[in-house]
Order: structure tokens, then C-alpha cells, then sequence
């Protein structure tokens, strides 16, 4: 089978993974070849994502760099392979790369923790929201274009009513809550969607107001998703130029404090959907 010219981000990880476990191991990629018997384009290969490998490799190549991890390992043996397609596949060619990664990342996760200051999280927003967020794009789309981008936002939000459902906290600047994003009713229809969403027992909306003051991240939105190893942790960042993936343990553990620190500036729960609604009230 010839390798794949576009790998999906989760087969990018588990490649990077198994390079990870080489390099601990301090073995070349030629030293790595001859232990598996292949060449040595297959391992680059392999450890680029462009090469599905079996879960019984993968296995081997841990023995190979002798990794005694057997969760971490036993979570990349459940990589491998060719999956079955995900329903963001259907999207191929319409969205960016990228746009459909981070569909794959929320799928897989065992828990989500996002930050937000001045929009609605993807996976919060109702189709009126994203449908008016897409028709003020710039440079503009075209009317079949904003109704993929709005369908495929809303399919994300399976992850949170599929059983069991993924635990989502939400960390949501009060700014967010004031922009009136498609006007008056549609925002005050977003607002009680956020409330009636807060309600679910495995979704946490929690609101930083602002009478708190400055706020790390420099408003940045943040997606962290939680792999079934923290190795496999995964955060997403939203920059001008589009979503960038991070996965480095030195770039989570720069993540992790941000979140901590504005979920301490929140408001609880409760008191988070009192303020939601009385927005709602003034939309």
C-alpha cells in the first residue's frame, strides 16, 4: 500500500509518538530499520504519519525501543490502521485540512477544556450563530459555502450528546456574551442555548466577568483536548492564519496554567448562568 500523500492529524501523532519513543530509545532511523527489518524510508514514513502500520508493529517497534509504557502503548496500538471514515471525511475538499482535525481531535478525546473571549465556543453555538459568524467572513463566502461551514460546525457537537458524552468545560470571557453576533434575537437565542446547555450534567460553562480584570492568554482562543494517556494530550490554538496543534509536553504544560488560571477567575456554575440569562434578557 503506498503511503498516504495526506495524513490525517491523528496519524501524524501516532507517528510522532513512535519517533518519540525511538529517540528516547537513542536509536537512528537506520538502527530502528534493521531492528524491524524494513528499510529506512519505511520508518520515515512511518514516524511522518504516511504509512498505516498495524497494531502488532507497533507493539514490536515498542519492544524494539524498549518502552515498558504499556498504556501508552496500548492506546497507539488503538491508532493504527485504516479506521473506519469519520463523518468529517464527508467534508473533504470543501474545508480546510485542518477545520476537519479538529473534528478527528474532539472525537477522540476523553474531555475537552476550551477558553474563548470574544466568540461562542464551535461546539456551543447554535446554526443561527454560525450561520450569521460565516456570512460575515472576509474575503466573503458563497451562499453553499457558508452552509457547509455552518453544517459541519453543528455535527461537531454530536461529541457532546453521544453516550457516554465527552465532559466539556467551557471557559467564557462576559465579552463574548455582549456580541451580538446575526442581531438582537438571535443572540438572546444563543444566550439561552448557553444556559439550557450549562444544565447538561457533563457540560461546564463558566463565565470570567469583567470586573475581573485582565486575564492571561491574550484572549486567544484554546481547545484542549484530553488524550486517554496525558502523552496523547492535544491543544489547538486559533491564530489569524488558521488552527495550530500543539502536542509538545513543554507547550501543554504552557497551556494548562492559562486554563487553570482563568477558571479561577470565573464565576461558578450557577452564578455563570445567572449572568448568561440576564444578558439574554437585555438582548
Amino acid at each position: 500500500m503506498p503511503p498516504s500523500k495526506t495524513p490525517t492529524l491523528r496519524q501524524q501523532r501516532l507517528g510522532a509518538e513512535l519517533r518519540k519513543l525511538r529517540d528516547r530509545a537513542g536509536l537512528s532511523t537506520i538502527e530502528a530499520a534493521a531492528l524491524l527489518g524494513v528499510n529506512q524510508s519505511r520508518i520515515s514514513n512511518i514516524e511522518a504519519g504516511r504509512y498505516a502500520v498495524s497494531a502488532d508493529r507497533v507493539r514490536a517497534i515498542a519492544r524494539n525501543y524498549a518502552c515498558s509504557d504499556e498504556a501508552l502503548v496500548e492506546t497507539l496500538t488503538g491508532m493504527t490502521g485504516r479506521k473506519a471514515r469519520g463523518w468529517w471525511e464527508d467534508y473533504r475538499g470543501q474545508l480546510p485540512h485542518a477545520t476537519l482535525d479538529l473534528a478527528e481531535l474532539e472525537h477522540h478525546a476523553t474531555a475537552l477544556r476550551v477558553a474563548q473571549a470574544l466568540h461562542i465556543p464551535g461546539l456551543l453555538q447554535t446554526s443561527q450563530h454560525a450561520r450569521a459568524l460565516f456570512g460575515d467572513a472576509v474575503p466573503p463566502l458563497l451562499p453553499h459555502e457558508i452552509e457547509h461551514r455552518m453544517s459541519y460546525r453543528i455535527k461537531r457537537q454530536a461529541v457532546l450528546y453521544r453516550e457516554p458524552p465527552l465532559p466539556y468545560t467551557a471557559l467564557i470571557h462576559e465579552a463574548a456574551l455582549h456580541m451580538q453576533v446575526g442581531g438582537p434575537a438571535v443572540a438572546a437565542e444563543q444566550l439561552t442555548h448557553l444556559v439550557e446547555m450549562g444544565e447538561r450534567d457533563t457540560v461546564t460553562i463558566l463565565v470570567v466577568p469583567f470586573g475581573r480584570g485582565a486575564f492571561p492568554g491574550s484572549g486567544q482562543g484554546i481547545d484542549y483536548a484530553y488524550g486517554p494517556v496525558p502523552q496523547l494530550d492535544t491543544v489547538q490554538l486559533d491564530t489569524e492564519h488558521g488552527s495550530e496543534f500543539l502536542d509538545a509536553a513543554a507547550q501543554l504544560e504552557r497551556c494548562t496554567p492559562v486554563l487553570d488560571r482563568l477558571e479561577k477567575l470565573a464565576l461558578p456554575a450557577q452564578e455563570s448562568r445567572d449572568l448568561i440569562s440576564g444578558i439574554a434578557r437585555q438582548a
